[in-house]
């Protein structure tokens, strides 16, 4: 085919002049028209730009579509990847240079001790349950601990003490509250913003993060406080999933958190409390549903009688069950348990080679049977008032002044010890004299000192001068080893003592005297005849008597339940007992107004420049801000309250759902435990508000959420950029006390600046 001059075929070189003409016309034709061989390098070169622009917008569709598939990617796993980032800066801040500080720092100096009487397998009392410090135990159990350190305070841990792995055991459980503390938020319906506010408050708490990092019980008890409230939150949401696998999987595992909560420490309680007030109140709600079943009600109650406690008493007895186990040689807090239960332990004085029948003459000790009872005591102190003769108290630790002779009443000859022996027994009338002193007990017509109700008991007089309010009647109520009550037995035969002459009984309950009487439990003579008072019961524990044989009384066991109860009561007893002496000034207590405000902190230790320092004081953002939020909630529900009795009904039905369970809840679980150590008696710190403030900080974390929701609604990048300021405020204040949480090395006076008030005590 012919090809017109001016035309090009493919492949034809093209210079520079006519690339850059290529689409004008052409100047050698006279009407301007376009030649052949110049459209057709145009389309080429056409084709060419139309298909590098389509690369580039395929390329950048892509990528566009990559940073969308990442974004979907991250937004679909946050509840993943989220609290995973949350924990692991959660480790670090709980467990970063933990072992700066080689010293038995603050309440070590208890609970490391109490977890070396659990590899000594020796059995001690204190006033907290066992489930926190039998986990002390196992962390110097898995850090090759033998319990061989006494845990003095300020003394310097030995080199064969691995310290740091007890410390980062504890620290463990501080550190996972914070994952802990994002689901809770998630369950409790709040934003993805707020549920990071919760969770960076709870990260970000100073006092959180110092406690974390020592041989304490408070760690586990927020870390199963945590797990309670998560549960119950979990366990709510499914309320229309009743009867299904994860609803009474949801609902065991609440019991069994607020069995091991209760198990660290009674302050567990007061979370119990919350999940049965939550409990009674949608009890009541199905009550109240007309269209439910009977049968369907009655399930609904058994499960959570079942579930909410049954569980957690069977966790908290399973703890017990199993420290008497480990605890099987004697030891400290042998006192504190019934005879029989002693006597049953490896190593105990107890019932050892004590003759089994009590005989005039006899050396004892008289312990008290009710629960938390002592041993039978005098000592040559008087009564400040009333009679004003020698005390008799009941009391804890075993020394001489136990020690009582069985002796006859002054009706029947003098007691011979060339004599033949004779026997007190059922309706005998004896009397018991003070080993130490050689006075009788003895009671009268006089007010006791505390129990104004009851008779006091006092020791008065001697072997020769006395007169018959000595006398007391024996009345035999059991005997674990035989059914013959014509003779007392070691430790087996439980009596009461009636005095002759009033007629009233000794008695020993779990009223503590005055600073005078040293703070042991007050003796007296109640005038009620009640045989079912266990504090009316005796038994002889320890006996002596050179012209009596031998007998094993220990053989004979002291069943769990009554051992549990016991050890119960008797740490009820000694928790009372522990309040604020007026002549001694405690400088590391404090009130419970002060908490709320961060008005104090608290120093862990000495304050010498060679000590690493650590003072426990909260996140001030945290602390003022969920304080102002408990205010707030109370202001919000007085606006919409006013609002409703007006006529405004802008609240729908799932808002005030809101309102009652993300809101009124934490609210409730604050007040629950903050109020009772507003009554509270005994002797408060700063750590016991811990508690009770993650349950400020849901609150914060509602109030701010609902305030925000306008924004949400509107425009989220606001609502980001407020969060996001909030989010720094708390971060910054964090990282700007971290010195007291790090520990501070050198002299405190570098660390002013942080003394924001007179009573933060961070420097001299």
């Amino acid at each position: 085919m012919p090809v017109e001059k001016d035309g090009q075929t493919t492949g034809v070189a093209q210079d520079g002049h006519n690339l850059r003409r290529r689409n004008v016309p052409d100047q050698n034709r006279s009407n301007g028209s376009i030649t052949t061989r110049s459209q057709g390098v145009d389309e080429k070169e056409s084709r060419k730009v139309c298909t590098t622009t389509h690369l580039l917008e395929e390329l950048q569709l892509k990528i566009s579509k990559a940073k969308t598939s990442v974004l979907q990617i991250l937004d679909e796993w946050e509840f993943l990847i989220a609290p995973l980032v949350f924990t692991l800066v959660s480790f670090f801040t709980r467990m970063y240079k933990i072992g700066l500080s080689n010293i038995v720092t603050w309440d070590e100096a208890h609970f490391g001790k109490f977890g070396s009487h659990y590899l000594k397998r020796e059995f001690y009392f204190d006033v907290h349950p066992p489930l926190g410090k039998m986990l002390v135990g196992l962390s110097g159990y898995m850090a090759g601990y033998n319990g061989s350190f006494e845990f003095k305070s300020g003394e310097t841990y030995p080199e064969e003490l691995n310290y740091t792995f007890m410390r980062l055991f504890n620290s463990t459980f501080g550190a996972l509250c914070v994952p802990l503390a994002y689901y809770t938020a998630r369950e409790l319906n709040f934003r993805r913003s707020t549920i990071w506010l919760v969770t960076l408050m709870v990260l970000c708490e100073n006092s959180y993060a110092t406690i974390s990092r020592f041989i304490l019980l408070d760690s586990m008890l927020l870390f199963f406080t945590f797990t309670t409230v998560l549960c119950w939150a979990r366990f709510h949401r499914l309320q229309k999933q009743s009867f299904s696998f994860e609803w009474f999987f949801w609902l065991f595992l609440t019991g069994i958190s607020i069995g091991c909560v209760t198990s660290v420490k009674w302050v567990g309680l007061f979370c119990t409390a919350l999940v049965g007030l939550y409990t009674a109140e949608d009890l009541w709600n199905k009550f109240g549903d007309l269209d439910m079943p009977a049968t369907t009600l009655a399930s609904h109650l058994v499960a959570r009688v079942a579930g909410l406690i049954a569980v957690p008493v069977l966790v908290y007895m399973f703890s017990f069950w199993v420290h008497f186990l480990v605890l099987e040689n004697s030891g400290p807090g042998d006192a504190q348990m019934s005879s029989l239960f002693q006597a049953n332990l490896k190593g105990t004085e107890v019932g050892k080679d004590s003759p089994l029948e009590v005989a005039y003459g006899s050396r004892v000790t008289v312990k008290n049977m009710g629960y938390g009872g002592g041993l039978l005591h005098s000592h040559v102190q008087t009564y400040p008032e009333g009679s004003q003769q020698q005390q008799v108290t009941c009391y804890h630790h075993k020394d001489a002044n136990n020690d009582w002779f069985f002796y006859p009443n002054r009706n029947e000859p003098l007691y011979n010890p060339e004599s033949p022996l004779g026997y007190p027994g059922d309706k005998s009338v004896i009397r018991l004299i003070h080993s130490q002193t050689g006075r009788n007990l003895h009671s009268h017509a006089v007010s006791a000192p505390v129990t104004k109700g009851d008779y006091e008991v006092s020791a008065y007089g001697n072997t020769t001068v006395g007169d018959e309010k000595d006398h007391w009647t024996v009345e035999v109520v059991s005997d674990a080893a035989s059914r013959d009550r014509s003779k007392l037995r070691t430790l087996t035969t439980a009596f009461r003592l009636k005095h002759t002459s009033l007629g009233c009984y000794l008695r020993a309950g779990t009223v503590n005297l005055p600073q005078w009487g040293f703070k042991q439990i007050e003796v007296t003579c109640v005038k009620q005849n009640n045989p079912r008072d266990v504090y009316t019961h005796w038994n002889v524990e320890a006996h002596w008597n050179e012209r009596l044989p031998a007998g094993d009384p220990g053989s004979y066991k002291s069943p769990f339940f009554r051992d549990f109860i016991h050890l119960n009561v008797a740490m009820m007893t000694s928790n009372n007992a522990l309040v604020p002496d007026p002549d001694k000034q405690d400088d590391l207590a404090s009130q419970f107004w002060q908490w709320p405000v961060l008005h104090v902190g608290l120093r862990m230790c000495g304050w010498d420049d060679h000590i690493v320092k650590y003072f426990l004081l909260g996140n001030p953002a945290v602390y003022w801000g969920s304080t102002f939020s408990l205010f707030a909630f109370g202001a919000l529900i007085a606006w919409y309250l006013v609002r409703w009795q007006r006529g405004y009904e802008e609240l729908k039905s799932a808002d005030i759902d809101y309102i009652h369970y993300s809101g009124l809840y934490p609210v409730a679980g604050w007040f629950l435990h903050y109020l009772p150590f507003v009554a509270m008696a005994r002797v408060t710190y700063v750590h016991h508000y811990y508690p009770a403030l993650y349950f400020a900080i849901l609150t914060a974390g509602f109030m701010l959420d609902w305030a925000t929701r306008p924004l949400a609604r509107k425009n989220r990048r606001i609502e980001w950029a407020v969060y996001g300021i909030v989010y720094a405020i708390v971060i910054g204040l964090f990282v700007l006390f971290r010195a007291i949480v790090f520990g501070m090395e050198g002299k405190h006076q570098q660390w002013r600046y942080l003394k924001w008030f007179d009573r933060w005590r961070i420097t001299d």
